[in-house]
C-alpha cells in the first residue's frame, strides 16, 4: 500500500532527515510508527501523503506517485495530525461540508463514534470545544471516512483515560484486511494491545520493521530470574526486577513489551539489525 524506496530528505542543505531510507507498508495492520523526538516520524508521514516531496528516491501510496497527490488516492487516504485544525464549523457541518471528499464516508458511523466519545452535541462550534473533545470529533471524522489508509500522529494526546479506552475499542472495529492503520506515537502503552507491527526509524534511517510475530520469534522479553545464557541484548532496572531483552535462541514465547522493544533497538541498533536481516 505504500512503498518508499530509496528516499532522501532535508529541511536544510546539508542535513539529511532521511538519507536513501527504504519502507514498505502492505494492508491488514495497524502499524506503531516509533522514534525519537526528533527522528522525522511526521515528516514520514507527510511524504507519505504527498505533503512533503523527497529530493531523492520514490514515494509510492495506492500505486500512485504520492507527490502528485492525485484525486485516487487523496479520496482513500486520510491523514490525522497532531495539531487540530481551526474550524468554525460544527461537527455536523465539518462532515457535511468534507465528506464528499472521502466516497466512503459513512455519516451513521461518524454519529456513533461521536456518541460513544460522549461529545455531548454535534451543533457546537468545534473551535470553542476543549483539546479533548476536538480531538474526539476529528478521530471520528477519520475513521468514518473508511479509507484504506488511516495515518494518525499522536492521535491520544489530549484524551483522557475514558476516551482512551473508546479510541482502542474503535480502532480495533475498525482494523480489517485491506486496510492500513499507521499511528505515530510516543504512548505505546495507550495502544500496545491494538499494535500488531513496528517501524522504529532513527539518524535517517528504519531501524526495525516488523510485525509482532516477528520480532518474538526473534526475541525474548523476560524478567529475570536466574542466571541466563540468552545473549542479552538490552537490561532495564525495574521494581519488579531486570527486566531483558535478549536473542531468543531457544524459541520460547514471550510478550512483547514494546517499550522494552524499541529502547533495545535504540541501545543495541546494530547486532538487533544483524537478527533481523539475517
Amino acid at each position: 500500500m505504500i512503498n518508499l524506496e530509496n528516499v532522501s530528505f532535508s529541511y536544510r542543505k546539508g542535513r539529511p532527515l532521511f538519507d536513501d531510507l527504504s519502507l514498505r507498508m502492505p494492508a491488514g495492520h495497524i502499524c506503531g510508527l516509533l522514534g525519537k523526538n526528533g527522528a522525522g516520524k511526521t515528516t514520514l508521514l507527510r511524504l507519505m501523503t504527498g505533503l512533503n516531496f523527497a529530493q531523492s528516491g520514490t514515494v509510492t501510496t495506492l500505486d500512485e506517485n504520492a507527490a502528485l497527490r492525485k484525486p485516487e488516492m487523496l479520496k482513500d487516504i486520510y491523514f490525522l495530525t497532531e495539531e487540530m485544525p481551526v474550524s468554525m464549523f460544527t461537527a455536523r457541518k465539518y462532515a457535511k461540508y468534507y465528506a464528499p471528499f472521502y466516497e466512503n464516508f459513512s455519516f451513521e458511523q461518524y454519529e456513533e463514534y461521536l456518541h460513544l466519545f460522549e461529545v455531548p452535541s454535534m451543533d457546537d462550534k468545534i473551535h470553542r470545544l476543549s483539546l479533548g473533545q476536538k480531538k474526539k470529533v476529528f478521530i471520528s471524522f477519520a475513521l468514518a471516512t473508511n479509507t484504506r489508509i488511516l495515518l494518525m500522529d499522536e492521535p491520544t494526546n489530549g484524551l483522557d483515560i475514558p476516551a482512551k479506552a473508546t479510541f482502542r475499542r474503535l480502532l480495533s472495529m475498525a482494523a480489517n484486511d485491506e486496510r492500513l492503520i499507521l499511528i505515530s506515537t510516543h504512548q505505546v502503552r495507550d495502544l500496545h494491545s491494538l499494535i500488531d507491527s513496528i517501524v522504529i526509524v532513527e539518524d535517517g534511517q528504519v531501524l526495525l520493521n516488523a510485525d509482532n510475530e516477528r520480532i518474538t520469534r526473534k526475541l525474548c522479553f523476560k524478567v529475570r530470574e536466574d542466571i541466563t545464557d540468552e545473549p542479552i541484548l538490552y537490561c532495564e532496572e525495574t521494581l519488579r526486577g531486570d527486566l531483558l531483552v535478549c536473542e531468543n535462541i531457544y524459541n520460547v514465547e514471550s510478550k512483547l513489551d514494546i517499550e522494552l522493544l524499541f529502547n533495545a533497538v535504540m541501545h543495541n541498533k546494530k547486532r538487533i539489525a544483524e537478527i533481523f536481516n539475517h
